[in-house]
């Protein structure tokens, strides 16, 4: 997220003045985020009064405005606006209306959700934003069901439906609310910047562990539903979710929300606030994106094409000519000696150290051009193959144009161990194997 672009002004003073005139630069620094605790709560929860207070009033003269557009009916209005509260507990849930991200999970059961939005003492206001692709009709119909759900006389004022979902409103959403809600199926998502934006404006998310929160998840900076699934069936999951969401905000968030010290200050909230500011925000800033990509791509590239460009580019021609070599030779390598005592017998002791020898005949090559690796596979509860681990043979004598490769291993568990080993060209030459795609199993 482009820190600049998102953040709100208050929260961008504060930075400014407690990390450092030059904060902006210096984004990718930790220990400037982290100086959020040396800000009293009272400056953290007064700048989140502010910002939902403007959130509120925005939503109000929207729905004023786009109601007597439609001609929607007075009273109804008017009791909506009468009951949106500057101080209620707000949650947002703004989005492009996909049927994956199940923006109907909140509503699995009315009656719960009935309680926890109209609770006296914890009030719950939920903000819905968003569009569905002209062609995607299950998402419009999204839509239609939510904004009659909020019609319902319980929901009035409790749940509401802003239409013309654009950046402006996506602005005033991800700085007012206090919770950013994110409800996908997995491992469905994407990435899911709006929580991103909500959390370097002093809001927390609450998602299931999937797209960018399953990075960014930290206890006591946020909450989480689990990453990994109950049922296969996906309606039970559904109802598994949702029951998981009206616990965890009658008995942690409402609570957290709600609980005031002699200053009116939710401590532990502002503490929530502090820990997503100092160890969630940093990690998702666009310039931290930028840096990585510049020090683990375009910095070594750039490095790299100077480094070709020294001496009438011998290094690139040092390459192409040995690229050339491998490729003419290839298919002109020989397996002359494979010895392994345990293949014999088919059986490997655990624990125990097994020895593979390998002669190869490599013709024009040094022993130095082609390496040997033995990879450890298992497979998995749907039966699939995934790779475990590596291990490299080392060369341990050449005979002319024969060269012979070792390896120790041990069998590190009971049960079928899968194994292969194949060759490939290296040169110090090139960044990385797959640069040049000559492999084989032998």
């Amino acid at each position: 997220v482009q820190y600049p672009s998102w953040t709100a002004k208050e929260w961008q003073k504060l930075y400014n003045e407690k990390f450092g005139d030059d904060f902006v630069n210096n984004q990718i620094d930790t220990t400037r985020w982290e100086k959020i605790y040396d800000v009293p709560d009272e400056d953290i929860w007064k700048i989140r009064q502010s910002q939902r207070k403007i959130l509120i009033d925005y939503v109000k003269s929207r729905v004023e405005r786009n109601w007597i557009r439609r001609h929607e009916d007075p009273h109804k209005m008017m009791g909506v606006l009468k009951s949106l509260n500057e101080n209620t507990l707000v949650i947002g849930f703004a989005r492009r209306f996909a049927t994956y991200k199940r923006a109907k999970l909140l509503f699995n059961n009315l009656d719960r959700l009935a309680s926890i939005v109209n609770n006296p003492e914890r009030p719950v206001l939920f903000l819905f934003a968003g569009k569905a692709h002209p062609n995607d009709v299950p998402g419009q119909h999204l839509i239609k069901d939510i904004v009659e759900i909020s019609r319902m006389p319980q929901f009035l004022g409790k749940i509401l439906f802003l239409e013309n979902y654009d950046i402006e409103l996506g602005k005033k959403l991800v700085q007012g609310v206090d919770i950013w809600m994110n409800t996908p199926t997995r491992p469905l998502e994407a990435s899911g910047t709006s929580g991103m934006k909500a959390v370097m404006n002093g809001g927390m998310h609450f998602s299931v562990l999937d797209g960018w929160w399953v990075e960014g998840y930290e206890e006591k900076a946020g909450w989480a539903l689990p990453m990994e699934k109950t049922y296969e069936n996906q309606e039970m999951q559904n109802q598994l979710d949702a029951e998981l969401i009206y616990n965890i905000l009658e008995q942690e968030v409402q609570p957290l929300y709600y609980t005031r010290n002699k200053k009116n200050v939710p401590e532990e909230w502002v503490s929530y606030i502090k820990n997503s500011i100092a160890h969630v925000a940093p990690k998702f800033t666009m310039k931290r994106m930028l840096v990585d990509y510049e020090r683990g791509f375009y910095g070594k590239l750039f490095d790299r094409t100077k480094n070709f460009q020294k001496d009438y580019y011998q290094q690139a021609m040092h390459i192409a000519q040995w690229k050339k070599k491998i490729a003419r030779n290839w298919d002109k390598i020989e397996v002359i000696a494979s010895e392994f005592p345990a293949a014999h017998t088919g059986l490997l002791k655990q624990g125990s150290k097994n020895k593979i020898e390998i002669a190869l005949r490599l013709p024009e090559f040094e022993a130095k051009d082609i390496s040997l690796e033995m990879v450890f596979a298992s497979t998995d509860a749907n039966g699939a193959e995934k790779v475990d681990s590596t291990k490299a043979f080392t060369i341990v004598r050449q005979e002319n144009n024969v060269v012979y490769y070792e390896i120790e291993f041990q069998a590190q568990h009971a049960g079928i161990t899968k194994y292969g080993i194949r060759m490939f060209p290296t040169c110090d030459c090139i960044p990385h194997r797959q640069d040049f795609n000559f492999v084989r199993w032998i």
